[in-house]
């Protein structure tokens, strides 16, 4: 791996070391294989320098499914409020969410569901999409959430590529699957012609006593079949198992403590369809008996209220949130004395540590936890802790540390051969929630996961001293400036500095000379006043020589995706077509 990467993500560290035998001897409590120091210098650095969680094992149980682990113990919980709508006040307490999972289960045997077939969920967050997805899962479907927001093209891909048996929507995104062939069943109170109305199966299902054969499911079985992200290539269906999913939040709630079950309130704005949404927001929060605020879709005024009125205490939520928080004029129409928020969590790209110092002057009672995942690993893979229990929450700007039962390396793309602390490397992972593959896709299967079970994420990242461990970049979205490695992350974060940008993405675009240089898309604010040159003088004199930007162009928005990654092919495309 080269050494020309700055530790843009943590100014409270020193600069990156370059590899030495030290490291491995500072991180020695974090490794899996025993070193010994001395004269065996050579055969160390031959070793695989392997990282564990600082805390131990916790038990994953091998008996149960997705649906009966998070719904164990609920009849305690029936009274409470599981599920509500942040906008109109319907809610579902424990027990509505509990009998309909079991009569939405029924009543897909009752309709010829067998175990192993695909069900396509097309819905925005709604209150009752927790129950749709594990009622699916209960009777031995697999759950395929998709975007409702996608095109008809996008949407029909993905019925077909999953093999796609069944698909529930609404009445108002109906239109995009009506051609499709496939039975539909419509959510909501909407009586659409040739479709199966919702609350009318439920209530069948509760009247009939169905002769459907039923299938035993087994955790080894197949639960949900997300698609990955299409941004950095070909979507791909991720076959995870219920096994891969109860291990998933076994260890990502390992230092959730009995005084804390039943008594979080969560914000429910990711997604539903994205894995994080499905894993972390809803089966995490079903599991802990909290409760959930659903949000269908992202407004400041909306999301702002919703936090003050159900008295929120954790929000997930991604950096462009954070941004809008930050650089928002409108946040400060709240009364922001009266949250309840105790601390919000971001994912899916890399939090400029900028935006985040200006996010804790403006919130200083919220807590800021940078989390990692991704969907071939079930959701999240590296997480912050609870100091109360002992678990020391992760340095700022970290994206946390090692979950216990998983095993982390970081490799040089290079050569393959591992890295030592401090040194940033490709992020591999290895544990029991890493996906069973891609469906039908034994070649990029085979690319992702290694003969060793190790997945192969793509993400270059690094560890410290102390077992905390830092996001860099993408790979694939690394510029390649005359050999000099720049990386998008960090001059997006100097961009965001800049007191009139609101929103900026860094890409590279191809050269004869440079091979690559650094281009910019920049939203400005309404009052701004400076030109494309100005910006790029003031990045200019933030960074070294080659990681200045070469080409600048104002955007009216940064195209993201609904879990808040930058669409980089997309922007890429953009400004090519505006530079011929």
């Amino acid at each position: 791996m080269t050494n020309n990467f700055n530790n843009n993500n943590n100014k409270n560290k020193n600069k990156i070391n370059p590899p030495s035998i030290k490291l491995v001897t500072i991180s020695k409590s974090f490794i899996h294989k025993e070193t010994n120091m001395g004269t065996e210098t050579q055969t160390i650095a031959q070793k695989e320098i392997i990282f564990r969680s600082k805390y131990p094992p916790v038990n994953v149980p091998d008996d149960v499914t997705l649906p009966e682990f998070i719904l164990s113990d609920v009849q305690r919980y029936f009274d409470k409020v599981a599920f509500v709508d942040a906008v109109t006040g319907k809610s579902y307490t424990y027990r509505e969410v509990n009998r309909d999972v079991h009569r939405f289960s029924k009543a897909l045997r009752s309709l010829g569901l067998r175990k192993g077939r695909v069900v396509v969920v097309l819905l925005p967050n709604v209150a009752e999409y927790a129950t749709i997805a594990l009622g699916i899962m209960a009777a031995g479907g697999i759950f395929s959430g998709a975007n409702p927001n996608g095109h008809s093209s996008e949407i029909k891909k993905q019925v077909e590529a999953a093999d796609a048996k069944l698909i529930i929507t609404d009445a108002l995104t109906y239109h995009k699957v009506k051609d499709l062939g496939l039975p539909v069943i419509i959510q909501g109170e909407d009586h659409v012609e040739g479709t199966i109305n919702w609350n009318e199966l439920l209530e069948a299902a509760e009247r009939a006593t169905t002769g459907a054969v039923e299938e035993k499911v087994q955790q080894t079985d197949i639960c949900a079949l997300p698609f990955s992200s299409g941004t950095t290539g070909l979507s791909k269906g991720v076959m995870l198992t219920h096994r891969n999913l109860v291990a998933n939040l076994c260890s990502s709630l390992f230092s959730v403590g009995p005084e804390l079950i039943g008594q979080v309130t969560i914000l429910g704005l990711i997604p539903f369809f994205h894995i994080y949404g499905l894993t972390g927001i809803c089966c995490a929060t079903i599991r802990n008996k909290g409760k959930v605020v659903v949000m269908h879709r992202y407004d400041l005024r909306l999301f702002l209220d919703a936090l003050i009125t159900h008295e929120v205490t954790f929000a997930p939520i991604v950096p462009p949130i954070i941004l809008g928080l930050v650089k928002n004029p409108i946040v400060d129409e709240f009364d922001l004395s009266k949250l309840k928020l105790r601390s919000v969590m971001t994912a899916a790209a890399p939090l400029a540590p900028e935006i985040l110092n200006e996010f804790e002057k403006k919130f200083p009672g919220v807590q800021v936890q940078e989390a990692y995942g991704m969907t071939e690993h079930s959701c999240i893979t590296l997480t912050h802790g609870d100091p109360s229990k002992g678990h020391g929450i992760a340095k700022k700007n970290s994206v946390g540390f090692i979950l216990p039962n998983l095993e982390v390396k970081f490799i040089d793309p290079e050569t393959g051969s591992t890295l030592p602390a401090n040194t940033p490397g490709e992020i591999c992972v290895r544990s029991q929630c890493v996906m069973k593959g891609y469906y039908k896709n034994e070649y990029e299967t085979s690319l992702t996961i290694d003969d060793d079970g190790w997945l192969h994420t793509g993400d270059i990242g690094y560890i410290d001293d102390d077992g905390d461990m830092f996001l860099v970049d993408r790979i694939k979205e690394l510029i390649k400036y005359k050999g000099f490695q720049v990386a998008p992350a960090e001059l997006e974060a100097i961009l965001l500095t800049h007191p009139s940008i609101e929103d900026a993405a860094v890409v590279g675009l191809p050269d004869k000379e440079a091979g690559e240089i650094p281009a910019a898309s920049v939203v400005m604010n309404e009052k701004a006043k400076e030109k494309e040159e100005d910006i790029m003088k003031y990045v200019a004199n933030n960074v070294a020589s080659y990681k200045k930007i070469r080409v600048l162009q104002f955007v009216e928005a940064i195209p993201k995706s609904p879990s808040g990654k930058i669409m980089r092919r997309l922007i890429k495309e953009n400004m090519l077509k505006n530079t011929n």
